[in-house]
């Protein structure tokens, strides 16, 4: 009998194999220790008073079950699944928090590390939410900027200041349904108050608030924390890196950077050029320093200077084991505890940076905006200074794969027309033409109870075979970036004919690799400019576009389904449902949400099937819209597709009067 697989990756599983020979407990060994409970796994565990936990199970639970308040099931499922909202919402809202005191600091000179490196980027969102930004300073619109946003957490009235970026007819749909959120914070407090005891009863009700968080998630957190770091580091283009284990090298101090907050990651890329550091780690025997990501910072830093990543969520155990890593520095959200006591069989050092986050037996060294350099030095002095102490203890890989990522919602703009006559019109095109017969967000983590990364890595090669552009963050980005699937010769070797003419005529990958998980704000971006280009649907609901997060286990990867449904977008996550257990919350998920919003949420185990249901939702978009039916290989009319000579050439003309080069050519 074929052994099964842990990891479908097989650097991952070569590890992996090497630990079990070793007796090395990983994440992987846990969960086939730890199954689910059956109760709460489908929401039928209600624990939020003390007179329970109430566990509603049986036949006739949905109609008969009771806790002991008299709670039903559907209402105890709903609440469930609003305080997952709730909690994805606060964690990466918290980090937008974070991002905007930054922005702020930098603004005033209190972070004197900082500056603005992308202005355009700035007077964009300046004029967005209605900041005036004229001949003014540069930093006195930053203030100005992080002031509003700041407020955008605190509001108790109104609406948040991006819901005005939604097309008008979205907006108007959260408006009849009243779930415009009012401030983030304001909506993740109201939330966790409905879905206490004795408050909010009525399933309905309370999901209709859901959605409503989930949008301050979306329209808020997630959009401010992605614009104000292309303000302060620059908005991300194409750059070329490697993925997967192999970036580590044997003469070289590896230090990775892991969690989500991108300031102290970057601070760290500048320190690691300092030559006087360099210095410093050929003192210590090394050659050089090997920074190397995991996780989102990885994305953050991968996407803006060509930092090499080690893969996704799963992947950090298995980094240690490489028996390379002299330290590994984390922040917040999605870092396993596990990795101290693991590191205590190696040598590598753990350090824990944010005062918000401590691990037992990990060193702790505090990061302060304020004084970054001094704190990012300290940091890699002690990757330095743990170098000799490498044994040859360890499961040395080599394998790693090239990287096309940096797509921004700028780029593809760019990409599709030059400097001076950037649109999304050309996707429009595609789409409406049949060569691409719709877009999927392939999002969402990586997870321990299923062939790790390999539903992530079925599902794209199937989609892009169907003439399906992929746009993906977080870790399904990292999935497919350690599969090799991030660059344009993935197009040749197995996209569908439309979009592999898309992919040839532009030059991109099949798989446009846009950010970290709170990035999955460019893609609500995108997908509001398409709209109103024309063409398609007038409001982000009705176009042929699917969420997917295939092995997802994060309560932000349920904050992140919910607001892409609210907006429009149907979602399908793997593995059982967490509300399975009622029949009612599922059919409001599915079906009332559809009516109202034009967006779902699903839960489907089987990835054959979840293939099968996104391109049933797209091609029933496609009818819905009247546009061409998909067949492969047949298209119909659409406007010339201009390659990058041609866009080169039409910006060649316009330099001498216009200025030169791409999208903030300037100000990066």
């Amino acid at each position: 009998m074929d052994k099964v697989m842990k990891s479908a990756d097989i650097s991952a599983e070569r590890i992996l194999e090497w630990g079990e020979e070793r007796k090395i407990d990983t994440c992987f060994e846990r969960a086939e220790k730890l199954k689910p409970c059956p109760i709460g796994e489908t929401g039928a565990c209600c624990k939020v008073c003390h007179m329970g936990p109430c566990r509603l199970v049986g036949k006739n639970a949905e109609e008969e079950g009771r806790g002991v308040c008299g709670a039903q099931l559907p209402t105890i499922a709903a609440r469930n699944l609003v305080r997952m909202i709730a909690g994805g919402t606060a964690a990466h809202s918290d980090h937008a928090r974070d991002m905007a005191m930054t922005l702020l600091a930098a603004a005033t000179g209190e972070a004197k590390d900082f500056k603005i490196t992308d202005v355009k980027k700035l007077y964009r969102v300046a004029d967005i939410i209605g900041i005036e930004f004229e001949g003014r300073p540069v930093n006195d619109v930053a203030k100005d900027v992080a002031l509003k946003f700041i407020e955008d957490f605190g509001r108790q009235n109104g609406e948040i200041n991006y819901a005005k970026r939604a097309p008008k007819k979205t907006l108007e749909r959260w408006r009849k349904w009243g779930i415009v959120p009012r401030g983030i914070d304001r909506e993740v407090v109201e939330a966790m108050h409905r879905t206490s005891v004795g408050v909010d009863h009525d399933p309905d009700h309370l999901l209709t608030h859901g959605l409503k968080t989930a949008l301050a998630d979306g329209w808020g957190g997630c959009m401010v924390s992605t614009d104000i770091t292309d303000i302060l580091f620059g908005t991300p283009r194409p750059v070329k890196a490697e993925a997967s284990f192999g970036i580590f090298k044997e003469d070289e101090v590896n230090l990775v950077v892991h969690g989500h907050e991108p300031t102290l990651a970057e601070i760290i890329v500048d320190v690691t050029y300092d030559p006087k550091i360099i210095e410093y780690a050929k003192s210590r025997g090394a050659k050089g320093i090997n920074l190397g990501g995991m996780c989102c910072t990885a994305n953050e830093v991968l996407m803006r200077h060509g930092i090499p990543t080690a893969g996704g969520f799963t992947n950090q155990e298995l980094g240690i084991m490489t028996g390379l890593v002299d330290a590994l520095t984390v922040d917040v959200q999605c870092i396993m505890p596990a990795i101290a006591e693991l590191s205590k069989k190696f040598h590598t050092k753990i350090i824990t940076t944010s005062r918000k986050a401590m691990i037992p037996g990990a060193v702790h060294v505090e990061y302060d905006e304020h004084n970054a350099r001094e704190i990012a030095e300290k940091i890699v002095r002690m990757a330095i200074d743990n170098y000799p102490n490498r044994t040859k203890q360890g499961s040395h890989i080599t394998d790693k794969f090239p990287v096309i990522a940096g797509f921004s919602h700028e780029y593809i703009e760019y990409m599709q027309g030059g400097r001076w006559r950037g649109s999304f019109r050309p996707l429009n095109d595609a789409i409406m033409a049949g060569r691409i017969r719709g877009v999927v967000g392939l999002a969402g983590c990586d997870n321990p109870r299923v062939p790790s990364q390999g539903l992530h890595r079925y599902l794209a090669i199937e989609l892009i075979k169907n003439d399906v552009l992929i746009v993906s963050t977080g870790c399904g980005s990292a999935a497919c970036g350690t599969a090799g699937y991030l660059t344009p010769e993935m197009a040749l070797e197995n996209a569908g004919p439309g979009l592999r003419e898309v992919c040839e005529a532009i030059g991109i990958p099949p798989i446009l690799h846009l950010g970290a998980c709170v990035d999955n704000s460019r893609i609500l971006t995108i997908a509001t400019a398409m709209a109103a280009e024309g063409g398609l649907s007038d409001e982000i609901g009705g176009m042929p576009a699917v969420g997917i997060a295939p092995e997802w286990m994060s309560e932000k990867a349920i904050a992140i389904g919910c607001y892409f449904a609210a907006s429009g977008v149907p979602v399908i996550f793997g593995g059982e449902s967490p509300v399975g257990a009622s029949k009612e919350v599922t059919k409001i998920m599915t079906e009332v949400w559809f009516e109202r919003f034009m967006g779902a949420l699903h839960f489907e185990p089987d990835p054959e099937k979840m293939l099968a249901m996104t391109l049933d939702y797209i091609d029933k978009a496609r009818a819905n819209l009247k546009l061409r039916k998909y067949e492969p290989g047949k298209f119909g009319a659409e406007r010339v597709l201009m390659d990058m000579a041609a866009r080169r050439e039409i910006e060649r003309a316009a330099a001498p009067h216009a200025g030169v080069g791409g999208i903030n050519e300037s100000e990066n």
